[in-house]
């Protein structure tokens, strides 16, 4: 099925945008080496000056209130709109440390497995306070925006946030709770052809609405994976991002047996939504559960006609 894998929360990255220009396609073997970041000693000291080094860090800071401690941001910080106005502190490559100085910071909010642990080992060597956020999974969104908090003095705003989204998530559980079972494919890229296993939030958003993501048993958080083997698993439902374009399915046209296009259950979701892990991933729920629920319509009207 292929070997190579994009490391945890690092798969976003294909969906990143400047303003309103397409998706950028990021190299993937930088992410394979880099490994997850170090787990550094945080200070009880409440943060007044915060960079973040990813774009839904930046939106997480935001979500929580604390968005007047934001002094500079990575690339492709572009929400909400008051994250445009900040000064950018370089991407996910590299970071321009002669304007990190300028900003002194008393804190880096770091990506786990997105910022390369050399850089994050480089800025705790010289002197930063760093604190290493992880959202791999929708439990993790909670826990990223109380942890936020806490580093902010915003613990109420952030834990209404979090529990407001927790409450979110539950809401769409009880809603498709019993829904049938259907057999989706999560296409991130088609070329090469990414994909996602089930510890990831994208799977876990299908599990909730009542899908089954074809490959939840692979051990790659994204994975790339053969046409052939899509095809030997016969999804009935295909998804991918917005920005993938109209002619994101295009490349299943050569094979019309297989169960998603018998159907006609091909779904684009909207692309900053489900490509960050932040509270708007309520909104990507939604765009799931909906397309879940026609893909079960189309799957009975079609097999009421045969």
């Amino acid at each position: 099925m292929g070997g190579s894998h994009l490391g945890d929360d690092s798969l976003r990255f294909f969906h990143m945008r400047a303003g309103h220009t397409c998706a950028l396609l990021v190299v993937c073997s930088w992410f394979v080496a880099c490994g997850d970041a170090p787990q550094p000693e945080v200070s009880s000291q409440l943060a007044t000056r915060i960079v973040t080094l990813a774009p839904n860090l930046t939106e997480l800071v935001f979500a929580a209130n604390a968005g007047d401690k934001l002094v500079g941001v990575s690339a492709y910080s572009d929400y909400p709109a008051e994250a445009l106005e900040l000064p950018l502190v370089g991407d996910a490559f590299a970071v321009d440390q002669e304007q990190l100085a300028l900003l002194q910071p008393d804190l880096l909010l770091v990506w786990q497995s997105g910022t390369p642990a050399h850089v994050v080992d480089e800025l705790i060597r010289v002197g930063y306070r760093v604190e290493v956020i992880r959202t791999r999974n929708l439990d993790d969104i909670a826990a990223a925006l109380r942890s936020i908090g806490e580093l902010t003095g915003h613990t109420e705003d952030a834990d209404r946030v979090a529990t407001e989204y927790v409450e979110g998530l539950q809401s769409l559980a009880d809603r498709y709770r019993g829904s049938a079972s259907l057999r989706v494919f999560y296409q991130v890229s088609k070329r090469p052809l990414y994909t996602i296993n089930g510890e990831h939030y994208v799977s876990e958003l299908i599990e909730i609405c009542g899908g089954t993501n074809v490959f939840v048993d692979l051990n790659d958080l994204a994975p790339t994976v053969d046409v052939e083997a899509v095809i030997e698993r016969n999804p009935e439902v295909m998804l991918a991002t917005s920005d993938a374009g109209t002619n994101a399915f295009d490349v299943w046209e050569r094979w019309p047996h297989v169960a998603a296009n018998r159907y006609r259950n091909q779904f684009l979701m909207p692309a900053d939504e489900i490509g960050r892990a932040t509270p708007r991933i309520l909104i990507a729920g939604e765009a799931v559960c909906n397309a879940l629920h026609t893909a079960r319509q189309r799957r009975a009207a079609f097999e009421a006609a045969q």
